[in-house]
């Protein structure tokens, strides 16, 4: 078949198998969100994806629905199957034992455990091996998977909503509501999808808010509150609902608050002070990526934002810009010492969407910065 031809077939399908991954949001965690087609004769046969971590991948589960054999057909996956023996046996030696003729992959993977060997035992078992098809979408899909595994790290998005001008409350500090329903619906769509979401202190004992996803259909995110004394409200609506929850303290906390909080069922996290007597984010982060936290959405209010912009620890950036105006206000973000534009934080813009009247932003930090 010409090249081109073949192409546009296998993007067909590895855009169905994408549909597929994108379902496992929210459930696979710290493992990659993972899609399968199998494809005989021009027609799909079989298709799966990873549904909970700890469960079968995408293409045990495509193989188990396979509705004729699947010998001879050919396999569309998001990421290279697994080499190894983890919670599950290896992918790539159940597809050789299939006697599949081809496998078309999205994108190798990063964990050095798998990175290649997936594809060499599949070569080794005569089955032609493709990768690439569409490896941009298949790389951003699992851009949480793809930071953890490389630094260990989870994956941070920073979100926020704000007026036209800038503000993300007024000057009496009324916050409620900046944005559209449909782009609350959205912010919780975005907490059903990460690990973990955090605010500070701040945050908790103005708005005293609940941080679940009561507004879609998905598991509550684990709560992180940060208070480097521990002086929040013990009566918050967080510490007092059951769901699961982390306070993040300094020393400075007194044993009598830790108490207080592991009584109610809280956990208490101790983390080294910065130079200001604030938790030190980057210290918390390498915590937080030893219990396998991948993803955490930040949604603290100015001084929050500012900290994790400021120490330069930011992958995503969204912000929910509402067509209001309000003037003198609590300005989004605080100052971050920058005092030349060639020094301005760089970010690129990677998408504009629409939410009701409000219009959402997606931008990324510039990778060169980041790692400089």
């Amino acid at each position: 078949m010409d090249a081109k031809k073949q192409l546009v077939i296998d993007e067909k399908f590895m855009r169905r198998a994408l549909r597929l991954a994108k379902k496992g949001a929210g459930c696979v965690s710290p493992n990659p969100l993972v899609g399968a087609v199998i494809v005989k004769n021009g027609r799909i046969i079989g298709e799966g994806w990873h549904q909970r971590c700890g469960e079968n991948h995408a293409e045990i589960n495509a193989i188990q629905s396979a509705t004729e054999a699947i010998a001879g057909s050919t396999l569309y996956v998001t990421l290279e199957p697994c080499s190894h023996q983890g919670r599950t046996p290896p992918c790539a030696a159940a597809l050789v034992a299939c006697h599949l003729a081809r496998v078309v992959i999205g994108t190798t993977d990063p964990n050095p455990l798998v990175s290649g060997k997936g594809m060499e035992i599949l070569r080794n078992g005569g089955i032609e091996t493709d990768t690439g098809v569409l490896e941009t979408e298949c790389i951003e899909l699992n851009r949480f998977f793809f930071k953890y595994i490389r630094t260990g790290l989870p994956y941070v998005t920073l979100k926020f909503a704000q007026t036209l001008d800038g503000r993300i409350a007024t000057s009496s500090g009324d916050s409620r509501w900046i944005s559209s329903p449909p782009s609350l619906r959205f912010a919780h769509h975005l907490r059903a999808i990460r690990d973990a979401i955090l605010v500070g202190a701040g945050t908790i004992r103005t708005d005293n808010p609940k941080l679940t996803c009561r507004l879609v259909k998905g598991r509550d995110p684990l709560r992180i509150v940060l208070d480097s004394r521990l002086c929040l409200p013990m009566d918050a609506a967080l510490f007092s609902d059951g769901k699961k929850t982390l306070a993040v303290c300094t020393c400075l906390a007194t044993r009598k608050k830790k108490n207080l909080l592991q009584e109610k069922g809280i956990d208490v996290l101790e983390i080294e002070a910065d130079s200001e007597g604030h938790v030190s984010l980057p210290k918390m982060l390498e915590n937080l990526g030893k219990r396998g936290i991948s993803s955490v959405l930040v949604e603290g209010g100015a001084g929050i934002a500012t900290a994790f912009l400021r120490d330069n620890l930011v992958d995503q950036l969204l912000v929910i810009v509402a067509p209001k105006l309000v003037g003198t206000g609590i300005s989004a973000i605080g100052g971050l010492g920058i005092q030349r534009m060639a020094d301005a934080l760089s970010f690129s813009f990677r998408k504009i969407s629409r939410r009701g009247e409000d219009l959402i932003i997606d931008i990324r930090l510039d990778t060169r910065q980041k790692n400089s």
